[in-house]
C-alpha cells in the first residue's frame, strides 16, 4: 500500500515505525530534524515541505496514494492536507488527527469531508475510563462491542498460588478466559497447557468481562470498583476525560489550575465540581479530603506538574493512579515513582490511525508493550487453510487466536472447536508477524 503521512512528531513517528516494513511510506513535515531519523531508521521517503500545500503533496507523489494520514498537531493544517488529498487523489482513504472534539462531531454528522477523523483526547478519554474500569490492569482494550477484553496484568510477588508457579492446565483459570502470553524478561511465550505463570511475569489474558474481573481479583485482591476520581487539568484532555467518566456514572472533581478556564469547565460539566487551584497544594488536597478518592487522572499540560501533582496525591493517600503523558520517556520516571497506569496520547492515537493500513478485513488493532505485539479483530476468508481445523491442531506460527465472533457472539473457543469462514477471530501476535498472520487468515 502506497501511503503519505503529513507530520513527523510523536504521532506520525509511531505510524511509520508500525508500517514502513509492509508499506511505501512517504513522509511530510516542516521539520528536518523529524524527518532525518525516520529515513534513517526505517528508510522512506521524506520531504521537508508544509503539508497544508498541494505542490508538497504533489512531491510526495500524493496521487498515486492508496491511503493519506495527517497527523500534525494543527487542526487547520490537517484539514486544508486533506482537502487537496481529496482533489489530487479521489480514491485514497483520508484520515486526519484532531484535537478538536467537534469536528469528530462534524465528522459523525457527514459534515467534514474525510472519510475517518480520530481524536487524541476521545481516545485517551476512552483509555483512561477502560483502565478505571480495571484498576488492576496495565493496559486493557475491548473488543466486539464490549464482549471481548484484553487485559495486561503484571503478576505481583505472593500472587495467588492456585495460578501462579503450576502449569496452566492445572491453574486455577477464570471461565471464558485464556492466557494469550506470557512476557518474562525480553522474552514472550505463547504458552501451551505445560506452560507456567510465575512471579513477576507480565501476562496479557483474553475473555469476557466478567472473566478479567475475575483476573483481577486473582492478581489484586484488595481492588475495587472504583466510583470517586478527581482529574487534574481542565484543557481539553482533562474535560474530555471527565465527560467520559460521568457518562458511566463515575463521581467526577476537576482541578483546574487557570480561574477563567475554571469557570468554563463548571459550565460545560455541570455533573461535575469543579475547582480552582494548583492541585499541589497540600492544605487544599488535605480540606477537600482528595487522598480519599479511589482514583486520580493526571492531565496537566507539562509532564513534570503532572509527576509532581501525581507523586503528592499518592502520598495524601490516593490508591489508584493514571498519568497522561506526553513524552514517552516520562512514562518510566512515572512508573518508576509509582503511578499505576500511563497513557500516551500520541500513541494511542496512532494505535486508532494505523488500522486503516491493515488489510481491509481488520476492524481493530490494538498494540501492546510500545508495539512490540499486536492484537488484531479480523474477519476469516473461506481460503483460510486455518477454516475446518479444531483449535488443538493449528499450527501457532507465532499467533494465538483467543477469541471468535460468530453471528454478534463472541465465543471462545475449546481445543475441539472448529473455525469457520467468515468468523471474527481476536488474534495476539508479535507486530513484525502482522502481515502474515493477515495472510493465512
Amino acid at each position: 500500500m502506497r501511503i503519505v503521512i503529513v507530520g513527523a512528531g510523536q504521532v506520525g513517528s509511531t505510524i511509520v515505525e508500525a508500517l514502513h516494513a509492509e508499506h511505501d511510506l512517504s513522509v511530510i513535515d516542516v521539520v528536518r530534524e523529524r524527518l532525518e531519523p525516520l529515513a534513517y531508521r526505517y528508510d522512506v521517503r521524506t520531504i521537508e515541505a508544509n503539508g497544508a500545500s498541494r505542490k508538497a503533496l504533489q512531491d510526495a507523489g500524493v496521487e498515486h496514494a492508496d491511503l493519506f494520514i495527517a497527523c500534525t498537531s494543527r487542526d487547520e493544517v490537517n484539514l486544508v492536507a486533506c482537502s487537496f488529498a481529496r482533489v489530487e487523489a479521489p480514491r485514497a482513504t483520508t484520515v486526519i488527527r484532531t484535537s478538536n472534539v467537534e469536528y469528530i462531531q462534524l465528522w459523525r454528522a457527514g459534515r467534514l469531508d474525510v472519510d475517518f477523523a480520530v481524536s487524541s483526547e476521545l481516545e485517551t478519554a476512552n483509555a483512561v475510563s477502560r483502565s478505571i474500569g480495571m484498576p488492576a490492569a496495565r493496559q486493557t482494550d475491548v473488543f466486539a462491542r464490549g464482549q471481548v477484553q484484553i487485559v495486561e496484568f503484571d503478576v505481583p510477588a505472593g500472587a495467588d498460588p492456585a495460578l501462579v508457579g503450576r502449569p496452566l492446565r492445572e491453574a486455577t483459570i477464570p471461565d471464558d478466559s485464556r492466557v494469550l502470553s506470557i512476557i518474562r524478561g525480553e522474552g514472550m511465550t505463547l504458552p501451551g497447557g505445560g506452560d507456567a505463570i510465575e512471579e513477576e511475569d507480565r501476562i496479557v489474558v483474553i475473555g469476557s468481562p466478567e472473566a478479567a474481573r475475575a483476573w483481577a481479583t486473582l492478581l489484586a485482591p484488595g481492588a475495587r470498583t472504583v466510583e470517586d476520581v478527581v482529574v487534574f487539568g481542565g484543557e481539553q484532555m482533562g474535560t474530555a476525560i471527565a465527560r467520559v467518566l460521568r457518562a458511566q456514572e463515575i463521581g467526577v472533581r476537576v482541578i483546574v489550575p487557570d480561574r477563567d478556564r475554571a469557570r468554563e469547565v463548571a459550565e460545560e460539566l455541570p455533573g461535575c465540581r469543579v475547582y480552582h487551584t494548583s492541585g499541589i497544594d497540600p492544605d487544599f488536597l488535605e480540606r477537600e479530603r482528595i487522598g480519599q478518592a479511589q482514583a486520580a487522572v493526571f492531565a496537566l499540560k507539562e509532564d513534570a506538574k503532572n509527576h509532581f501533582a501525581a507523586t503528592l496525591a499518592r502520598v495524601h493517600g490516593v490508591r489508584f493512579t493514571i498519568a497522561v503523558v506526553h513524552d514517552p520517556v516520562a512514562a518510566e520516571v512515572y512508573e518508576a515513582s509509582g503511578v499505576d497506569v500511563t497513557i500516551n496520547p500520541r500513541a494511542v492515537t496512532a494505535e486508532e490511525i494505523v488500522r486503516f493500513a491493515h488489510d481491509p478485513r481488520t476492524q481493530q488493532v490494538t498494540m501492546l508493550e510500545g508495539d512490540r505485539f499486536e492484537v488484531l479483530d479480523i474477519t476469516t476468508q473461506p481460503t483460510s487453510e486455518y477454516v475446518g481445523l479444531r483449535f488443538r491442531d493449528m499450527p501457532i506460527r507465532g499467533a494465538m487466536i483467543g477469541a471468535i465472533v460468530r453471528d454478534g457472539n463472541a465465543v471462545f473457543p475449546r481445543s475441539d472447536d472448529v473455525l469457520q469462514a467468515g468468523d471474527r477471530v481476536i488474534v495476539f501476535t508479535e507486530t513484525s508477524r502482522v502481515p502474515d498472520v493477515e495472510k493465512v487468515l
